[in-house]
């Protein structure tokens, strides 16, 4: 029973001010010289040597890189205006360009903040400028950013992958639906707010500097295509079996550079802000995997996992309520702690339960990552708003931003329960891809 008493310790930690990371590991310290002594520094090294020599691991830099090339270069200045140049006479145009955006940014970065940042400085602006509601715009920045969860390459999804003991290409093509369809979700909700409520999102006026069509057509080809090739070359390979999640990631990385290179946008500065950028971030999440890894070690090894197990033989709630327990617990964490670390505390606790209840691995975790990503929305907390408050302008205000969420997260729901209700969702395209 002593090992159950490291979350507390690990949760008090965190609110009295000290970063998650060291937090965790500060813990996983104490109690592992406290129950095996001398003998946990072993432990320690081949934790850190885990996560130095993990192939899957590598990607993380990598996809980071790829993102960091396409927010330093000026490409996702371009992307926003070209999807606003098609979305603009629409209801609520603007969002649904905004929706796009996020959709397109997250499938070349992985990282949720990235995408809310990126897309929050280029569309708040122009939706502010048209008299978009001002919940509206908040709700819209924070879901679309959020997509960064649960649209591969995902940095969570990468590290859920070997946690949870299942291949992380089976969990990025199993995202894709789910993803894709929350997206989907969201811009049906904004077209129809506006077309009920105009004043909400105005269609925006004829422009006499508007294209005609066959102009349109060539400046989309020319900005969008060019990305969109190197998304699909990294996902198709990794669909196709043609290459591991870390080849995809090298190839995406290199694509973005030279998609840098050909638009003229390759200088030093702009080269050396996408290095910082992908260390700053890189360094961040190995550092949160490494202290998360020793953490579950450290429980593992000093009986945690025999004692939830033995806990929950005892409740005898059945297999449906203990996969609720599950995501309840993950929900309730992620008002507090960042999803990294909620995978690596809760995933290799839960991974062994859901198993031996005949829950398949590649459909919890897809629906583990839903979870944290509604919990990564939902009030009082959402980490969201605290990235949105950090970008938007002083008569953005917080009333504001809580309010525009909300029904967002009912969205969220929705969609969470259809991937409940219907596995197949998750498991038909990792069936075709790889004939699971």
């Amino acid at each position: 029973m002593m090992a159950l008493w490291m979350f507390p310790v690990m949760i008090v930690a965190i609110l009295t001010g000290f970063p998650a990371a060291l937090a965790m590991l500060a813990t996983a310290v104490a109690f592992g010289l406290g129950i095996f002594e001398g003998a946990f520094v072993f432990q320690l090294v081949q934790k850190l040597e885990e996560v130095a020599l993990s192939n899957v691991l590598a990607a993380v830099p990598l996809f980071i890189f790829m993102g960091a090339m396409f927010e330093q270069s000026g490409i996702a200045m371009r992307l926003f205006d070209t999807l606003h140049m098609w979305t603009r006479r629409m209801p609520g145009g603007l969002g649904i360009g905004a929706i796009a955006l996020c959709v397109v940014f997250a499938a070349s970065s992985g990282v949720i903040g990235a995408t809310e940042s990126i897309v929050g400085l280029l569309a708040i602006p122009a939706m502010l400028k048209y008299r978009y509601e001002k919940g509206l715009i908040s709700g819209t920045i924070c879901a679309g950013g959020s997509l960064g969860t649960i649209i591969p390459p995902s940095v969570p999804a990468l590290v859920i992958g070997p946690v949870a003991n299942a291949s992380v290409g089976d969990i990025f093509v199993g995202m894709l639906i789910p993803g894709l369809l929350l997206a989907l979700a969201y811009a049906i909700y904004i077209a129809v707010r506006c077309w009920i409520r105009p004043e909400d999102g105005p269609r925006l006026p004829p422009s006499d500097d508007e294209p005609p069509l066959g102009k349109k057509i060539l400046i989309t080809c020319k900005v969008l295509v060019p990305p969109t090739i190197i998304i699909v070359a990294v996902l198709g390979s990794i669909m196709a079996g043609l290459a591991t999640p870390t080849e995809a990631a090298a190839t995406g990385a290199f694509g973005a550079l030279l998609l840098t290179l050909s638009y003229g946008e390759l200088t030093f500065p702009v080269l050396w802000a996408a290095l910082v950028r992908t260390v700053r971030v890189s360094a961040m999440i190995l550092m949160i995997i490494v202290a998360g890894s020793t953490f579950a070690a450290v429980f593992a090894a000093a009986g945690g996992l025999s004692a939830i197990n033995t806990l929950l033989e005892t409740a005898n709630i059945g297999r449906w309520p203990t996969l609720f327990l599950i995501l309840g617990i993950a929900f309730v964490c992620g008002f507090i702690l960042e999803p990294l670390v909620i995978i690596l505390i809760v995933v290799p606790i839960a991974t062994p339960v859901v198993q031996s209840m005949g829950f398949d691995i590649v459909w919890f975790a897809v629906v583990f990552l839903v979870v944290l990503q509604t919990a990564y929305l939902t009030p009082p907390m959402a980490p969201s708003i605290f990235y949105l408050r950090g970008i938007a302008p002083r008569e953005i205000t917080l009333a504001h931003m809580y309010r525009g969420i909300l029904p967002f997260i009912g969205v969220q729901v929705v969609v969470l329960g259809l991937v409940l209700a219907f596995p197949q969702l998750v498991l038909w395209l990792p069936e075709v891809a790889f004939g699971r």
